[in-house]
């Protein structure tokens, strides 16, 4: 699924190629795609239909774009791509919606081969969207609190991991990212968050905005065809992961093969020496070796 720097890549070529443009035509291709709208497919398509987009915005993993007082709100679900195409260009089978604007110039496709994504008119909702309205500012947002966010996070006794993954602490970390945030503040993911200590915390915190800025620079993290950018390129972050879908490889820090262990029925990627599960076991000790392994 898409985190906060592939949709952040997404939002910023949405803003270069759609943003001031004027909506002429609005086709609902499958119904799945606008589910969420109480409108339905029609009310969708007229909403829209001779309205101006504005700038992009986005909370998380949704972005929106405003349109007046309104704002169409998009999320990207597992597969869900917004493309500029060229207007000539043959429509995808896997197009759901689709955007024709007034200036005759190139289109927007809401192209979604699994149908998981999903697009809807929220009334009044220019500056937040109500369906979002309960998910937490991310960490490169001016309401950020970070602070705030360090007292709720040891506050919590799941893991650190399930505390990072919830959105409504701190939205737009996912999976790939949360482990690569670990890896680099040398933190186990099955760790209780109350365990931390505050250097820890703070540790944390530094090593998620690090790692989600260079996802950012790099276009975010392609494993298949089914995230890419507007201009449907790819995104080349996946050849700096250290930690995530590397099982059995050695740990760029330490030369320790890397251990996967499943987590949420998806998969948590750590190094048993660099990452002690067991709080104050100092990395690459004889405790921190054994302590790494679950159940041992």
């Amino acid at each position: 699924m898409p985190e906060l720097p592939e949709v952040e890549t997404v939002r910023r070529g949405l803003e270069r190629h759609v943003a001031g443009r004027a909506v002429e035509l609005v086709r609902v291709l499958h119904p799945r795609a606008v589910r969420r709208d109480p409108a339905g497919p029609a009310g969708f398509c007229s909403a829209l239909a001779g309205r101006t987009l504005g700038v992009p915005r986005r909370r998380g993993k949704y972005l929106w774009l405003p349109v007046g007082e309104d704002a169409l709100l998009a999320h990207l679900g597992m597969s869900g791509q917004l493309l500029v195409c060229e207007p000539g260009r043959p429509v995808s089978p896997h197009v759901r919606v689709w955007f024709t604007f007034g200036d005759a110039g190139p289109d927007l496709r809401f192209t979604d081969q699994r149908t998981f994504g999903h697009m809807c008119v929220v009334r009044h909702g220019a500056e937040l969207p109500a369906p979002i309205a309960h998910i937490a500012p991310d960490p490169f947002e001016a309401a950020f609190d970070p602070a705030g966010l360090a007292g709720r996070l040891r506050s919590r006794r799941s893991e650190i991991k399930r505390a990072l993954l919830d959105q409504s602490l701190v939205s737009g970390i996912g999976n790939i990212y949360a482990d690569e945030a670990l890896w680099r503040a040398g933190l186990h993911w099955a760790r209780p968050a109350d365990t931390l200590d505050p250097p820890e915390v703070t540790r944390l915190l530094a090593a998620v905005r690090e790692v989600l800025g260079e996802a950012l620079a790099a276009g975010g993290t392609t494993f298949d065809s089914l995230y890419v950018n507007v201009n449907g390129d790819s995104g080349y972050f996946g050849r700096s992961l250290a930690v995530y879908g590397r099982a059995g490889e050695p740990c760029r820090r330490c030369g320790t093969p890397l251990r996967r262990d499943p987590f949420m029925n998806r998969s948590a990627y750590s190094c048993p020496r660099c990452q002690p599960r067991v709080p104050g076991r100092r990395p690459g000790s004889p405790q921190a070796l054994v302590s790494g392994h679950p159940g041992k």
